[in-house]
């Protein structure tokens, strides 16, 4: 599967009345190096990269025409980020860029929403670290209104690093919520299969940002949870599959004794098999100890008392994919 992706980094502006910052050119190539592979180091997107400092300046028609080149004749998967300025305005948010004026701020951010809508891609990611990020995505005549109304047509997501209405920090020589991002996609937000997705990602950013911080937007008209990176699972498929095999019932409990331990004797190859799947499932917390006495992790305990192990929520959503044939 084909999947491209445009990242832009502004720290330096050409204008004396517009700040230069920082973390947006390192925040572009640290998203760069962890989205051009997976954890397995398979490629995964294509990444072309443009920063300010670089050999071209990032101006106004340089963007759009990297734009052009994105969007245009490409139908499969499409992520743009940007990191740098972003300013408000009576017509909506703009991403400012390096030629821009406090008259003339940039481009529209409107105007990257629509070219995206417009486009023949499956599915468009727009992940945007700028102040007033949130703007990405309602139109001039919503500005304003009820805060994440936006119009995306089927397959378009929007990560924003902050309301409409508000600033997005830098912290240690990174935007905040670009380092969150890069701690998601590195495996923080993967779920059991090692998936990574944009909701998945937001959910990170979102419970690491306090009720006073900076409040990261997630806009979405998707029909799918597509992958953005794969991680290690955290348990193989293969032993996922085996679920319905040790759980006939997803809410029965299975029984354990003292075979199932490695360190009693007689020794039991099999069920010290079957304790070693066990563990993986306890360990992504998709099963505990039914003996209150034992804690919910400790298998050991579990086998030496000849209690059980139950399925958790989390471990019977998984079972009914292995059952259906979906993993």
């Amino acid at each position: 599967m084909a999947k491209r992706a445009l990242i832009i980094g502004i720290d330096k502006y050409d204008h004396p009345g517009i700040n230069d910052l920082s973390g947006a050119v390192k925040d572009a190539r640290a998203i760069e190096s962890v989205l051009a592979a997976n954890e397995d180091e398979s490629p995964n997107y294509d990444c072309r990269t443009f920063t300010s400092p670089g050999a071209w300046p990032v101006t106004r028609g340089f963007l759009r025409n990297k734009w052009d080149e994105l969007f245009t004749n490409f139908d499969e998967e499409i992520l743009f980020y940007f990191a740098g300025h972003g300013s408000p305005t009576d017509i909506g948010g703009f991403l400012v860029t390096q030629d821009a004026t406090p008259d003339d701020p940039g481009l529209p951010m409107q105007e990257l929403v629509d070219r995206a809508n417009k486009s023949k891609a499956r599915e468009v990611l727009l992940i945007l670290d700028c102040c007033f990020s949130g703007s990405l995505g309602n139109p001039a005549s919503i500005q304003g209104d009820v805060e994440n109304r936006a119009i995306l047509r089927e397959g378009v997501t929007i990560l924003a690093a902050s309301r409409s209405t508000q600033t997005s920090a830098e912290v240690g020589g990174h935007g905040v919520f670009t380092n969150l991002v890069l701690n998601a996609l590195y495996g923080g937000a993967a779920d059991v299969l090692g998936n990574v997705s944009a909701a998945s990602v937001y959910a990170y950013a979102e419970q690491a940002l306090g009720p006073w911080e900076q409040r990261p937007l997630y806009k979405s008209h998707a029909s799918r949870l597509t992958p953005i990176r794969r991680c290690e699972p955290e348990v193989p498929p293969p032993i996922l599959r085996r679920l319905p095999e040790l759980f006939p019932d997803p809410m029965a409990t299975l029984p354990l004794d003292p075979s199932y331990e490695w360190s009693i004797e007689p020794r039991n190859p099999e069920h010290e098999e079957i304790f070693d799947c066990l563990k993986l499932y306890r360990n992504a917390r998709m099963l505990r100890t039914v003996d209150k006495s034992v804690d919910h992790g400790d298998l050991y305990h579990a086998a030496i008392r000849s209690t059980g192990v139950r399925l958790t929520g989390l471990g019977r959503f998984y079972w009914q994919l292995a059952h259906e044939k979906r993993i």
